[in-house]
């Protein structure tokens, strides 16, 4: 028996051709479609990036210059300040960081290239200083205002520390693996501070511990250069006594 051949009109055969087309360029655009493993957000991070926090460029009524940066425990700590060191701010952490704009400067001290000291520990520390009454030197005063970081979180302490004798420190006095703030005073119970009198009286430092809590004091020298590490000075423990109750 002979067999013969099925003859498909054309106009079936560019149906299906056109069919099968369609088909394989809807299964190209559902894959194109699909997110690629980059697009996938991971768990609890949104997909979509938060627009950054705006960062201040100006310090006071002018721009703002570097005047010192250090790296505390791998968090980057910048100072800022204007054109005269009266206006700053610190920057703590990668841009946009967290920024604080400090009092110190409202109260008259001027910053500089020396103003920043930072020690990291258990609990890390950075001391801004701040010289008044128009001395580099420190010899009319100084102010220190103290920011703590704690598990990745930062905050200034809210009270600033004032040496009549214009020299403040950070070292780790209790060698706890908090640094301690140093402060440098004139001892002079019988005369006012801020007086000739006072300021020729002799120095001791005042050790307090991070919470502000009064460490001790050491024994008075004549002046803050007969402090061992000045003007970065260095107190221990075992030199500290309880504080003269005058000042």
């Amino acid at each position: 028996m002979r067999t013969s051949t099925v003859r498909i009109p054309r106009s079936a055969l560019f149906t299906a051709v056109l069919a099968a087309v369609v088909t394989v360029a809807a299964l190209v655009v559902v894959v194109g479609l699909r997110p690629k493993p980059a697009d996938v957000a991971a768990p609890g991070v949104s997909g979509i990036p938060e627009p950054a926090a705006p960062t201040a460029t100006t310090c006071g009524p002018g721009p703002c210059r570097q005047l010192a940066a250090v790296t505390v425990g791998g968090t980057p700590v910048v100072l800022l300040a204007d054109a005269s060191g009266g206006w700053g701010r610190v920057q703590v952490g990668p841009q946009p960081g967290t920024e604080f704009e400090l009092a110190i400067t409202t109260m008259g001290a001027k910053l500089n290239a020396q103003s920043l000291r930072c020690i990291a520990g258990k609990t890390s520390a950075c001391l801004v200083r701040g010289t008044v009454g128009g001395a580099v030197d420190g010899a009319g005063g100084a102010y220190g205002e103290l920011l703590i970081g704690s598990d990745g979180v930062w905050r200034d302490f809210g009270k600033p520390y004032f040496a009549d004798a214009g020299t403040l420190s950070l070292f780790d006095t209790t060698a706890d693996g908090r640094p301690d703030v140093i402060v440098v005073r004139h001892e002079c119970p019988d005369a006012t501070p801020g007086t000739p009198k006072c300021q020729a009286a002799p120095v001791l430092a005042e050790a307090y511990q991070l919470s502000g809590a009064v460490i001790g004091c050491t024994k008075k020298v004549t002046a803050p250069s007969d402090l061992r590490g000045w003007p970065e000075i260095e107190v221990r423990a075992s030199e500290l006594r309880p504080c003269p109750d005058g000042g």
